[in-house]
This record gives C-alpha cells, structure tokens and sequence, in this order.
C-alpha cells in the first residue's frame, strides 16, 4: 500500500509526552504520519517533551519534514499562533490531530474545585475549540481537511462504581464530543471532516505514572509494583483478550485509527465518534 499521507501537512497538538516505558498517543501518531510520508508541525506545551520526539521521528524517518513548535493551548492566543506558524512553513494544513487532555486536581461532583474546573475545561475543551477555529478557514479555502479530536470513553459512560475519570474531565471530553459533531455539519459543504476517536483504557505513561505515583504516596511501596498493580487493575477491565488475556490498548491503537480517519480511505466518514477501547463502551452499555 502507498504511504497514506503522502505529502499532506499535519498538525499533531499534543506531541509530546509525559515520560515512561510505553509510547503516548501523541507521539505514537507522529511516528506514524511520519511513516505514511505527512509533513509534520508538531507542537505541545513541554519543550523537552517535544524535543524528544521530534528526535524519535527524526530517527526512524529521517526524510520527514518537520517543524515544532512550543504552544500551549489553554491560551488562545497560542491556539491561532500554531496554525498560523504552520502555513508560514508548509503554505498549507491538511490534518489537525487535537491530542489535548489533562485531569490533575480532578474530583467528583461536591469535592471538585472550580479553579479546577476551569484549567481542565480550557484544556481539553477550549484549546480543541481554539484551534479548529484558527484552522478551519484555512481548510475551507481548500476544499479539503481532516480533524481529529481525541476525546474519551470517558465522555460517553460512567461505571456503576462512578469511575472511569472525575467530573471535570468527563464533562470536558463529552463537550469535545459534542464540538466534533457540529462541526462535521457546519463544514461538511467545504468538504472538511471532523471525528472524535474516544480511547478507553490505554498503556501510556499519562494514564500509569500518574495512577502509580499516588499508590507509591499512600503506600510507600516502589514504583515498579505499583505500576504493575495499576496495569493488572486496568487490563481486567478490558473485554477483548489478547492471545487469551484481557489487555489494555495502547498509543499506537490510538495513532492507527488516526491514520485511518485522516486518510483518504476514510473520505466519506465524517461526524464519527469513534471508541478506541476493545469493546467497554459496548458492555457497559
């Protein structure tokens, strides 16, 4: 099969990672658009994170074209900033892959905190919103363009137990869930596509570090039993099985159903919210 992205400009928001044994989502889909031949603006809020992987992509595709580019997308500004860094360079945008979410400091209903509230929603919410704003008039003028949010599993269920992330979080992702159908109408006529892909419970370093770091806080135990305890916790949740063992996804589950919304293959999908989660949303319900 040809390379699927042939020389069309991405922009991957949330390149970089926390770090960790495992890939991110969002450097696992740059690995990837750069395989499939994309030109690459690769942007995120941590320089050092962003450095490395620019580096990884460099290393395993050295022919890539890319330009990074530090930006946070809680701030508006920075939103408009990127895309229009990005038409400087490459005259053009093609795909905007929105890897934004964070959750720290997130509660339930009556212990969250509304300055919490506020950084989470501008995260995962606004700066989606931000930068498909700044992006779509550009993509407009083509005729042609792909959006991939990523949202979660998490704005479409809750667990008996009320899991599945705190309120904040949830309400942030389910809005990106909202967002994304809208704009897969309003722009349907410039011939722009907008899906969501939903993630469920993933091997990253964002979704086990942090999760590991708070056992080894209230039980002062090492970091490596802790981790494999969250892993173990996690994959048991998971009803597709692997070679006969439940499992959870990882970042390149998340890059590979990127690729395939932002390729031509998927030229006549658009307003898809697509669960990436080896089938919780189903048996949840």
């Amino acid at each position: 099969m040809a390379r699927r992205l042939e020389g069309k400009v991405a922009i991957v928001v949330g390149a970089g990672q926390q770090e960790g044994g495992t890939v991110g989502n969002g450097r696992a889909t740059a690995l990837v658009f750069a395989r499939e031949g994309a030109r690459l603006f690769l942007t995120d809020v941590d320089k050092t994170a962003l450095d490395a992987t620019v580096k990884a992509v460099r290393e395993s595709y050295e022919h890539t074209e890319i330009c990074a580019f530090k930006a946070d997308v809680g701030v508006e500004a920075d939103c408009k900033n990127l895309v229009a860094k990005c038409i400087d360079r490459f005259g053009r945008v093609d795909i905007l892959h929105n890897n934004v979410g964070i959750a720290a400091g997130d509660a339930g209903t009556v212990d969250l905190e509304t300055v919490t509230l506020e950084r989470i929603t501008r995260v995962n919410t606004w700066g989606i919103l931000w930068t498909c704003k700044a992006a779509l008039p550009h993509m407009r003028e083509q005729g042609s363009g792909a959006i991939v949010n990523v949202s979660s599993i998490g704005g479409r269920l809750t667990l008996p137990e009320g899991g599945g992330g705190g309120m904040a979080y949830k309400m942030s992702k389910a809005a990106v869930n909202t967002l994304t159908e809208n704009m897969a109408m309003e722009n349907a006529k410039y011939g722009v596509r907008c899906n969501a892909i939903l993630p469920g419970l993933m091997d990253t370093p964002l979704s086990i570090e942090r999760r590991a770091a708070e056992i080894v806080a209230t039980e002062g135990i090492d970091i490596e039993p802790a981790r494999k305890r969250v892993r173990l916790t996690r994959d048991k949740q998971v009803p597709l099985h692997f070679k006969g063992e439940a499992r959870m996804g990882s970042g390149w589950d998340t890059a590979n159903a990127a690729l395939f919304l932002c390729s031509d293959e998927a030229k006549f999908i658009t307003g898809v919210l697509l669960p990436v989660d080896g089938g919780q949303c189903v048996r949840t319900g």
